[in-house]
């Protein structure tokens, strides 16, 4: 079932359920920031249209939405997601991945670690960018050129938001075998082992991202305690109705 939240919806479906039935399309996992960012950058906004699949990755958004009356019951985080996902199909020999973000290689030994799992080469190609990826035209074109020349027709980009969703949607097209996308963001960090994620009782609770804070205090300190607090300010005007997709009304404007 399809939930609206703010200026996009959710797909409120089971891990089990989704991997059934899940055989092409795009796929997002927004959390709190991710719907900050959606009140403010239109091209974001404009990527998150051509979502096929959007699911809830973040406790927190769902304590929130069920305070706000709207309850979603299903949270399936990326890094849940990915893993869920190359089980379910490891014996799918029709079925193979290409790993696309990190840092320094990361991807490669991503690509080790989950065929090593898995018991074959289910993930046939990785490319860890340049930090200005978006903006090096070369850079781009040598990844669509790595991923076209492999057999992967599933493609995990691990870029992190906004980044990824805006390059999915501006070059999927070029992609000519590629059939499933996901937006993972630090999946490939945990999937390498150069990242760890929070316990699982932490996850449950609502708190990886204090977990994540803790050892990443430059770059999540700011986002977590300041950037995402305006979320309950527009949750509380979806509840009351007065909620407006600021997108929407600058088209009209217009």
């Amino acid at each position: 079932m399809r939930k609206r939240i703010l200026n996009i919806f959710i797909d409120d479906i089971s891990l089990k359920e989704f991997l059934k039935i899940y055989k092409s399309g795009i796929v997002f996992t927004p959390n709190v920031d991710h719907l900050i960012k959606l009140q403010k950058n239109e091209e974001f906004y404009n990527s998150y249209l051509k979502a096929d699949y959007i699911l809830l990755d973040s406790q927190v958004l769902k304590i929130l939405l069920r305070i706000f009356g709207i309850k979603i019951y299903n949270k399936i985080s990326g890094s849940d997601l990915f893993p869920a996902f190359y089980n379910y199909h490891k014996d799918n020999e029709n079925l193979k991945i290409f790993i696309l973000g990190g840092l320094n290689n990361v991807a490669e030994l991503a690509l080790q670690k989950i065929n090593n799992k898995c018991g074959r080469e289910i993930v046939v190609g990785a490319y860890s960018p340049a930090l200005d990826f978006l903006s090096n035209l070369d850079d781009i074109n040598y990844a669509i050129g790595k991923i076209n020349s492999c057999s992967a027709n599933v493609l995990a980009v691990c870029l992190g938001a906004p980044k990824q969703e805006i390059w999915i949607s501006k070059y999927l097209s070029k992609l000519k075998n590629i059939k499933m996308v996901f937006a993972l963001g630090a999946v490939v960090d945990f999937e390498a082992g150069s990242k760890k994620r929070a316990p699982v009782f932490l996850q449950k609770i609502g708190f990886e991202w204090l977990f994540r804070m803790i050892f990443e205090p430059k770059r999540l300190i700011k986002r977590y305690l300041y950037d995402d607090i305006p979320i309950i300010y527009y949750l509380f005007l979806q509840k009351i109705g007065r909620y407006k997709n600021p997108f929407i009304r600058l088209k009209i404007n217009d």
